[in-house]
């Protein structure tokens, strides 16, 4: 089939009813989620899979996609009008944007954040229509060692970008790999690591460890914290830039969808790197850059267009390789999964209605978003009244009955407070939970493919840097972990994620 009978059946399988109506779905949670503080969308996604093992694959990874994107239009609309980034990735978004709310200029820096982000959506989704062909062309090369150092690469790249110690991040990585071995090797046959539980013969459910890592564990962290004042902060007076925000954002946003389209294939990068690296870049080709953080339009049109470029670009590791970007992808891969699809470069040959219906989603979504965002301003933010109190019980609820739906069990619920409690604990020991999600879910993979390679090779270590690709991998891993093992770049390092 060619490039445009290809996205005429993405058209024709995501405008389908049920399609567009989870679409629908997905986009207004994300929404909610983005405006929401405290909840974010790996809990959201977590709380919600459940949900999706009795949907259509492709109804399930539409509904997942929109509540990730959506979540990134959401984030935008409460640190404008009230400094409150409802997402980690609008966190940048408050210097300029509450400032320019203050001067009676939120209309515009609301409509800025939407256009940008409905610009660098539809572009990163036209450059994953292009680039899977090529890409999954190139896949089809991959060899176990090849597999294998590409996964390596992966878990170091998360380490680097992970904030924090890299020392955590790798014990946080190390941690994911071990759980991921738990319960019967495929090859022998023999229990690992389940200490006597037969529940655990079929190794940890990824509900429970996702729930609880990112779900429960937030509710907990968020009960500790006081409950801000939330009101508007401003008037909205009109929601369309002027001429002259036209002029002086459109190159911002160009610049951050570039970034965004770059950084978000990178494990770990993602959308709130991409924001802050685009508000660094604007400050630098700036001929005002002390006026940054009192109101300039540039602030805010391009770390929206960057987050939402690095969201989506995010897909494409996944859809080409079948390996996550970051711990929300994971998730979806754990979903593909769950539903008896292997992720990797098959599935636009054996499935390609999943894999172009969910690229053409992408756009009919950041379509909705614009539509739907800008005249229902006033009522995310009257959400922003409901107390937490509130909202963790009916969460917790929702947590607890997706975890036992699983697999009908009460052991689940077991696993689920037990992760809840030692996300808890990493975040009071400042380690992050994303590269365990990362290692758990890479970490089988990367065993098997060792496995695969070692009994090629006869036992030889070499064929890892015999082979080109492998070589690659494992020479630019190399440079990665001697990069951060520098002085200055493990202070700038530092620096930089001390603003996040």
């Amino acid at each position: 089939m060619s490039f445009f009978d290809n996205l005429w059946l993405g058209f024709s399988v995501a405008s389908s009813p049920m399609n567009l109506l989870f679409c629908l779905v997905g986009v207004l949670t994300g929404t909610l989620i983005g405006v929401l503080p405290g909840i974010g969308p790996l809990a959201a996604v977590a709380m919600l899979m459940p949900i999706t093992f009795y949907l259509d694959p492709v109804s399930a990874l539409v509904m997942l996609a929109g509540i990730y994107y959506g979540s990134q239009y959401g984030g935008s609309t409460t640190s404008i009008l009230v400094n409150l980034p409802g997402e980690s990735s609008s966190v940048v978004t408050c210097l300029d944007g509450y400032q320019m709310a203050r001067k009676g200029r939120a209309g515009s820096a609301l409509a800025a954040a939407a256009l940008g982000s409905f610009f660098a959506g539809c572009v990163v989704t036209v450059l994953i229509a292009i680039a899977s062909a090529p890409l999954t062309s190139f896949a089809f090369r991959f060899r176990a060692p090849d597999y294998c150092a590409l996964i390596l690469f992966g878990l170091i790249s998360s380490i680097v970008l992970a904030r924090g110690s890299p020392l955590k991040a790798v014990a946080m990585a190390f941690l994911g790999i071990l759980l991921g071995t738990v319960g019967t090797d495929l090859n022998t046959g023999q229990f690992r690591y389940t200490f006597g539980f037969f529940d655990l013969a079929e190794g940890i459910g990824f509900i429970a460890i996702g729930m609880g890592l990112f779900g429960t564990c937030e509710i907990i962290r968020n009960l500790q914290q006081r409950e801000a004042e939330r009101s508007v902060m401003a008037r909205i007076e009109r929601l369309w830039p002027t001429r002259e925000d036209f002029r002086l954002s459109w190159r911002p946003v160009l610049r951050g969808t570039g970034i965004g389209a770059v950084l978000g294939i990178l494990p770990g990068g993602g959308a709130l790197l991409s924001s802050f690296a685009a508000y660094a870049l604007e400050k630098k080709v700036s001929k005002t850059p002390e006026k940054f953080g009192t109101g300039m339009i540039e602030g805010v049109a391009a770390p929206e267009a960057a987050n939402n470029a690095g969201a989506q670009a995010s897909f494409i590791p996944m859809l080409a390789l079948g390996l996550p970007s970051n711990a929300l992808i994971a998730m979806m891969i754990g979903t593909m999964m769950v539903h008896g699809i292997t992720p990797g470069p098959r599935v636009i040959m054996d499935q390609p209605e999943l894999y172009w219906g969910l690229i053409a989603s992408m756009w009919i979504g950041n379509l909705m978003l614009v539509i739907i965002n800008l005249p229902l301003i006033g009522v995310w933010v009257s959400l922003l009244k409901v107390p937490y109190r509130v909202l963790y019980i009916g969460i917790i609820i929702l947590c607890c009955v997706g975890a036992y739906s699983e697999e009908n069990a009460v052991f689940t619920l077991y696993l689920l407070a037990v992760f809840s409690v030692a996300g808890f604990v990493f975040i009071k020991l400042n380690c992050e939970p994303a590269p365990l999600i990362l290692g758990f879910i890479l970490g089988p993979m990367f065993e098997q493919n060792l496995r695969r390679s070692l009994v090629l090779s006869d036992g030889s270590w070499g064929i890892f840097v015999e082979r080109p690709i492998s070589g690659v991998f494992v020479a630019v891993s190399a440079v990665l972990v001697a990069i951060l093992l520098l002085p200055a770049i493990r202070r700038k390092r530092e620096v930089a994620f001390q603003e996040d």
